[in-house]
């Protein structure tokens, strides 16, 4: 029967079969999650972890404090993370590999404590097993679950009224993010990748004869267990430097959806999560759909972009042209570094929508949380321009939209185009850049390849368009210090929105009110992410992806 498929029908078939399973978890995750972070009852080893800390896990912070618990937090990730690589050499399972140069250990510690991941260098020659397992990998749990935790505070601060703007205890949700959600689906995760073929061991790199009398380089490594919580945790950073392309990291074409399922599994459930929290399911149904429009009009836009061309430079032959723009538009989409097909020999429009899905915040659906509190916020704006258009004072489920909070939505949402142009301009002048870039002789190409390059680490995306040479000591330090920006500017501003709304008693819903769970909302909040991102970043676009596919 899928033999008689049309070629155009069975290239679809990986997409329908994932986005069918994430309609199957929607419910059931998206409902566990809620009552995750809603029980008062702590597990006997949450108790035990609560007594090393010091934590009360049965108080409340307000918001100042929530922000410090989560930047001191990560201040130490940071500290810890640098510190491993400097030492590496020194450190068992180093199978050879010294210390990692300081600029790359700071861009690799900056990069994996945001939820980043971007990799200027190949994980297999430069990161030792113990360095990728239990600094890599164990912070790609500990950021996923600070996204998850602020996106939770933010909900609180909606949801509840508390006249100190207590928003919960940061401890206790990260907590929670990590030993209820993300390490039982990690361990399952891995369990499936490992029946597809991802290596799963602590083996040195093997060197074997080939058929011609050549000789190859086979790695090893501790894979499938990274390769499970990159993805879903919407992090992406991988063991090989090849990533997702990589037959040991994703082997098959079921390793390939699965992948993606994991990519977009949280995110989107997360929206369910917030309808139960708030008290009305209709307002996840409403967030999620508008992050379902954006994501579908850009799937449409760089599968159309890339089955014109004939080209197959960079192309990931195993699966196919679909397959491989669903995984680009569902990492660049999610703020997931993970790459199974190469962004820098896309067409130029194909590229430049990848390019688009950064510069629009990734909320549809955005990174673990951080998709969720993106949209929120995105939201918030819609409500807020609504209410200026009709003359009524604005409210979202209840919280009234003054001066103080939309102050904080205009802050987050200047944060990102800031650092990114910004970051760009002085690449730009700067004498010697332009040598890290592999088209320099190609200026709108190379043109994209930079603003690409620091979109991604201003949307903790990490990603990169794989033709700027980033291993320098100018972009090691500017991108890392532009995740760094990237990531927690935006949490503080939402941290304190969640402890204003909290302060605030909820009003009840009046003639004036306007509906926020219809399709009319859904179409503006569409609207107001695509003016706000398309046209902050226009001339850019016009002089990287559109200069570029013009002149062809």
């Amino acid at each position: 029967m899928i033999a008689a498929l049309s070629p155009a029908l069975l290239a679809a078939v990986p997409v329908v079969l994932v986005l069918a399973a994430l309609a199957a978890a929607y419910l059931p995750l998206g409902g566990y999650m809620a009552r995750v972070f809603s029980s008062p009852r702590h597990t006997r080893l949450e108790r035990i972890l609560y007594r090393l800390m010091g934590v009360q896990p049965d108080s409340s912070q307000r918001w100042p404090r929530y922000a410090a618990s989560v930047l001191v937090f990560s201040a130490l990730s940071l500290a810890v993370l640098y510190l491993l690589q400097r030492v590496q050499g020194v450190l068992p399972l180093a199978q050879g590999m010294g210390a990692v140069a300081p600029d790359q250990a700071w861009n690799t510690a900056a990069s994996f404590i945001t939820n980043t991941n971007w990799q200027s260098y190949a994980g297999e020659s430069t990161m030792s097993p113990l360095i990728q397992m239990a600094g890599l990998a164990v912070q790609n749990f500990l950021s996923a679950a600070v996204g998850m935790s602020v996106a939770v505070a933010l909900i609180r601060g909606i949801a509840c009224r508390d006249e100190r703007g207590r928003i919960g205890v940061f401890w206790v949700d990260l907590t929670r993010c990590v030993l209820r959600i993300l390490l039982p689906l990690a361990a399952i995760a891995a369990v499936v990748l490992l029946s597809q073929g991802v290596i799963q061991n602590l083996h040195p790199a093997t060197g074997i004869s080939t058929f011609t009398g050549g000789e190859q380089v086979i790695p090893g490594g501790p894979v499938a267990s990274q390769e499970a919580i990159k993805e879903l945790g919407t992090n992406g950073g991988g063991y090989f430097g090849a990533n997702s392309a990589h037959p040991l990291e994703n082997p098959t074409a079921l390793s390939n959806m699965v992948e993606v399922f994991l990519i977009l599994l949280i995110p989107v459930c997360l929206t369910r999560t917030f309808g139960v929290l708030v008290g009305d399911r209709r307002q996840g149904w409403a967030l999620l759909g508008a992050m379902g429009v954006l994501f579908c009009a850009s799937l449409a836009a760089v599968v159309a972009s890339e089955s014109m061309g004939g080209s197959l430079e960079g192309r990931e032959l195993r699966f196919g042209a679909v397959p491989s723009a669903f995984f680009a538009v569902s990492t660049t989409m999610t703020s997931t570094g993970a790459v199974d097909s190469f962004h820098s020999s896309y067409s130029p429009l194909g590229g430049g929508v990848l390019l688009l899905n950064m510069l629009l915040g990734e909320v549809s659906p955005g990174g673990v949380g951080s998709g969720l509190y993106g949209m929120v916020i995105v939201a918030l704006l819609t409500v807020f321009l609504a209410g200026l258009m009709v003359g009524r004072t604005p409210e979202y489920l209840g919280k009234r939209i003054g001066v103080q909070q939309i102050i904080k939505v205009c802050l987050y949402m200047l944060v990102m185009p800031a650092l990114v142009l910004s970051g760009v301009a002085l690449s730009v002048v700067l004498p010697g850049t332009r040598a890290s870039l592999s088209t320099a002789t190609d200026a709108p190409h190379a043109f994209t390849e930079l603003v690409y390059a620091f979109a991604s680490a201003a949307n903790n995306n990490g990603s990169a368009f794989a033709g700027i040479d980033a291993n320098t000591p100018w972009f090691n330090i500017a991108l890392g210090c532009v995740m760094l920006a990237g990531r927690f500017l935006p949490i503080v501003m939402v941290l304190a929105l969640a402890g204003s709304f909290a302060e605030q008693a909820p009003r009840p819903a009046t003639a004036g009110t306007m509906p926020t769970h219809r399709p009319l909302f859904v179409g503006l909040v569409v609207g107001v992410a695509l003016i706000v991102g398309a046209l902050t970043f226009l001339p850019v676009l016009v002089l990287g992806p559109c200069a570029e596919a013009f002149s062809l």
